[in-house]
């Protein structure tokens, strides 16, 4: 009788120093694990799936569906084992993973989290079936080429349906209202639905109570939006001289998330966005300073400082801004048709009917859907991972 073939596992490269163990049990693991640990390598640990040892109903729902975060204990102490999560919270990030010592007593080290895995990104997008239609609602609009009537702050879009839904979202842009195209809340809208207002929607409480999540709403959806920002800046390889201050800001960030309403009301969001900004430009510097465009060379790419630049209408066809910073630049209806974009920093760049055709934004950062949502572009233009093609790209070519 013939056995079962059996494959010969290829040895795993050596050459790494960060990594995360995915694992269906701590049996049989924990040894390897602690042998890497032990020679200053970082490991995080992960259980996998409803069955994870005491992942219990929470467990799928970290960091990553299936996910379960656990405690990585050397074997041989009698605590071994895969805590639980807390009963019923929902982690946007994890803590740094700890890993114990060999015994009681013993220090204990904190290995830092992976880039990848400080925020959950389902978290920093709009959905719009956990959210009470807020920016319907809560934010004002004028009659113009974005929009097809006005509408004050607090006041309920004509269109907004009696399930918080829009009545006309398959047809906003022929129907006037592209404005609502190129807006995303960041995640805010459900954060405030759902965690600041414990589920009560404007509609049935009180009008106090309405007014302050319309007051509130805008501020979180400021907080949620630097959350994205961090978030990308810790998965940048060359600010990983910043990424501890990132890791603070973006933990303090989430913390201001979850304040009462009151105290959001009152948060002075604008000294806390001047704080993280200093950061985010650091970061851009770094991630820029490898990028080089033709004849520049190495290095040389943060010198190419376009930021709040005046570039409306601005022939850039086929034009070589690799790792220059358009932070805050004004580039509508600006002609960037097979544009070299790569290492760009398009943080707060005005992209409104600018030209993306053929272009190619790969490896640029800090740039938004709402903004990639406002260009013009078509299937080839490339994009970075972190954003999708919009809709209408495809539908207007």
């Amino acid at each position: 009788m013939t056995g079962p073939k059996v494959t010969r596992l290829q040895p795993s490269p050596d050459d790494w120093q960060r990594a995360l163990a995915v694992v269906a049990s701590k049996h049989g693991c924990s040894a390897a694990i602690a042998v890497w640990t032990d020679a200053g390598r970082e490991v995080a640990c992960a259980g996998v799936g409803r069955a994870a040892p005491d992942a219990a109903d929470t467990g799928n729902r970290w960091i990553f569906p299936g996910l379960a975060e656990r405690r990585l204990q050397r074997p041989g102490t009698a605590s071994a084992g895969w805590p639980s999560p807390v009963a019923g919270r929902r982690a946007v990030r994890p803590p740094s993973w700890v890993r114990a010592g060999a015994g009681a007593g013993s220090p204990v080290s904190r290995l830092d989290p992976m880039p990848d895995q400080i925020a959950d990104p389902s978290d920093l997008r709009a959905d719009c079936a956990r959210c009470f239609g807020l920016c319907c609602v809560a934010l004002p609009f004028a009659r113009s080429a974005d929009f097809a009537l006005d509408k004050p702050a607090g006041k309920p879009c004509p269109n907004l349906q009696g399930d918080h839904r829009c009545g006309i979202h398959a047809d906003l842009r022929p129907k006037g209202f592209t404005g609502c195209t190129v807006y995303d809340c960041f995640g805010a809208g459900q954060k405030v639905s759902q965690v600041t207002f414990d589920g009560q929607d404007w509609r049935t409480g009180s009008t106090e109570h309405a007014r302050r999540m319309f007051d509130v709403f805008p501020v979180v959806r400021q907080l949620h939006e630097l959350l994205w920002y961090l978030t990308e800046a810790l998965a940048l390889p060359a600010a990983r001289p910043v990424h501890p201050e990132l890791r603070r800001a973006l933990e303090e960030t989430e913390r201001l998330t979850r304040r009462t309403p009151e105290e959001l009301a009152a948060l002075d969001v604008a000294a806390h966005r001047q704080e993280v900004n200093v950061l985010l430009l650091r970061t851009s510097e770094l991630a820029r300073a490898g990028v080089g465009g033709k004849g520049r060379g190495k290095g040389k790419g943060r010198g190419r400082d376009r930021r709040g630049a005046d570039l409306m209408g601005a022939r850039l066809r086929g034009a070589d801004l690799r790792g220059v910073s358009l932070r805050g630049a004004y580039l509508i209806a600006a002609d960037l048709t097979g544009a070299d974009l790569r290492g760009a920093d398009l943080i707060g760049a005005d992209l409104r009917d600018a030209d993306l055709t053929d272009a190619d934004l790969t490896g640029a950062f800090f740039l938004t859907q709402p903004q990639v949502n406002a260009a013009r572009g078509g299937a080839g233009t490339r994009l970075p991972a972190s954003v999708s093609r919009p809709l209408h790209w495809t539908a207007a070519r």
